[in-house]
């Protein structure tokens, strides 16, 4: 009797599901999807525990209470250790977590230009949203080798010192690094507002620093008509840590898109001093083993993974670029410090910025002994090689001399004859911020300081001087200066016509008297 009890209650049952299967398929009722739920175990200062969720993958995102959101970083035996994308105040021991499926991504393309968004892409500047129709993963693979093209064009920042005797190509790496308040954003924003008529995206990406600052920042970038062709990520310091710690990946995402479309991209990590920092809070407070200095042993690999992503695509593969521009803070100018160093090795060549010569006003405050570029010499444009071929070698000689010459009074005319032309190309080396200088008008002025055009002048008229050549240049023969831009070598007519255009844009006078320096 309990046998045809059991078998009836099976037919039923069976019947049942038949049941459900044809009204799923004819559309009547939803499809049901099973969803895996964890448990938070621990919640903490960006960060949390989650136990029960056996088959969630690494770096997948996951959904907390209220539509907030977390990435999974490790994945041990018995929980999991989240890394929290939003405020986690409100998250509790016993909230549930549910599986999305899917890797973080976040908006890319033309809509995200001229706004400022946070590290998911979600819009900061009160414009709306953002309606973009497609999205990439943060963590994307680097090109490979086959598919990157050598560095070719030059990526002009607009300032002398870096043009001439520093230049960076398009699809370089090229670190800047000093104390604080030596002028580093200074320098990428010279060189995003530089960009404005040569078809390069720019990318802000701004990584722990102070609400207060950034806002500074964009609005120099508006004031400067710079937004227009520039997309902002921040990561303010208020943020999760976690936050930060995707903020710079994000950005190269958006970066990508473009690069792959084969159109030119500069993106600037504003620093990766505190990206290391908040990734090296998540990693203790998940409990990775610190290594040196308290860093974890993989911090070496979170950047370079980043980094390699910069590159210039044959044209089979888009033929774009995206250039870097990491910042890096030092302390006490130990350039030797761990992450320091991590950076320098990663990248293709460094601007140092020397405290000692920025309190001495010498701005930019670059040290042209300690700064190299690996790449950008074969990107640099044939017109400066000739006028810049052995300015860097000279100036640095100049410095040493300069440095023995204050132990003695008695000099022989030679030494003092260049002390007196290293003097003025230190003057004519110096640059008002937010001021970049053409191309055409850098070359002249180059040219101008050693050929010897400004050995008469005094050291305090040389900056008036500099503006006259510069505004005699830029209606002096419109084919020479097309010449320059295009690439083409200039011969030693042209350098002769540029040099007498500089003389006759400035008066020479009589040699200025020692004592001025």
């Amino acid at each position: 009797m309990n046998k045809e009890r059991d078998d009836e209650t099976l037919d039923t049952c069976l019947e049942d599901t038949f049941r459900k299967l044809e009204r799923a398929r004819s559309g009547q009722s939803a499809e049901l999807k099973p969803q895996e739920v964890g448990i938070v175990d621990y919640v903490g200062q960006g960060i949390a525990r989650v136990s029960g969720m056996a088959s969630v993958r690494s770096e997948e995102l996951v959904r907390f209470p209220d539509g907030l959101y977390g990435l999974v970083f490790n994945i041990d035996p018995d929980e999991v250790g989240i890394i929290m994308l939003d405020p986690s105040e409100d998250i509790v021991a016993g909230s549930e977590v549910v599986r999305t499926g899917r890797v973080l991504d976040v908006p890319v393309g033309d809509s995200l230009l001229s706004r400022v968004v946070d590290a998911l892409g979600r819009p900061l500047d009160k414009r709306g949203d953002i309606h973009a129709t497609e999205r990439l993963p943060v963590e994307r693979e680097a090109p490979p080798i086959m598919h990157r093209d050598p560095v070719t064009a030059p990526l002009q920042t607009g300032i002398k010192a870096i043009d001439a005797l520093i230049p960076i190509g398009r699809g370089q790496r090229e670190l800047i690094l000093g104390d604080r308040l030596t002028g580093k954003t200074t320098i990428v924003l010279d060189t995003i507002i530089n960009q404005h008529d040569k078809s390069v995206i720019c990318i802000y990406c701004a990584i722990g620093k102070q609400s207060s600052d950034v806002a500074k920042t964009i609005a120099i970038l508006r004031d400067h008509r710079a937004l227009d062709y520039t997309i902002v990520v921040v990561a303010a310091g208020e943020e999760p840590p976690g936050l930060q710690f995707v903020a710079p990946y994000a950005a190269t995402s958006m970066g990508e898109h473009f690069m792959a479309q084969g159109r030119d991209v500069l993106i600037v990590y504003d620093d990766l001093t505190r990206h290391a920092r908040a990734y090296r809070e998540l990693s203790l407070l998940l409990r990775r083993p610190p290594g040196r200095e308290a860093y974890p042993g993989d911090i070496f690999y979170i950047h370079s993974r980043m980094l390699e992503r910069s590159t210039h695509l044959r044209q089979e593969y888009g033929g774009g670029s995206l250039t870097a521009l990491p910042i890096i803070e030092t302390e006490a100018q130990d350039i030797s410090s761990y992450i320091p160093t991590n950076l320098i090795s990663i990248t293709d060549g460094q601007i140092y910025l020397s405290p000692s010569l920025f309190q001495k006003g010498i701005l930019p405050a670059i040290d042209v002994g300690k700064s190299v570029s690996r790449v950008g010499g074969k990107a640099q444009l044939p017109a400066y090689r000739a006028v810049a071929g052995d300015l860097r070698i000279a100036y640095a000689q100049f410095e040493e001399l300069e440095s023995f010459s204050r132990f003695g009074t008695r000099l022989d005319d030679n030494t003092r004859r260049r002390l007196e032309r290293g003097w003025r190309v230190r003057e004519i080396l110096k640059q008002q911020q937010l001021e970049p200088i053409s191309v055409t008008n850098q070359i002249a002025v180059l040219l101008a300081v050693t050929g010897g055009v400004f050995d008469g002048i005094p050291v305090d008229d040389i900056h008036q001087a500099e503006r006259k050549i510069q505004k005699e240049i830029s209606t002096f023969a419109p084919n020479l200066r097309s010449m320059i831009l295009s690439g083409k070598r200039l011969g030693v007519d042209d350098y002769k016509h540029l040099l007498e255009a500089a003389r006759k844009a400035v008066e020479v006078k009589a040699a200025p008297d020692h004592a001025n320096h």
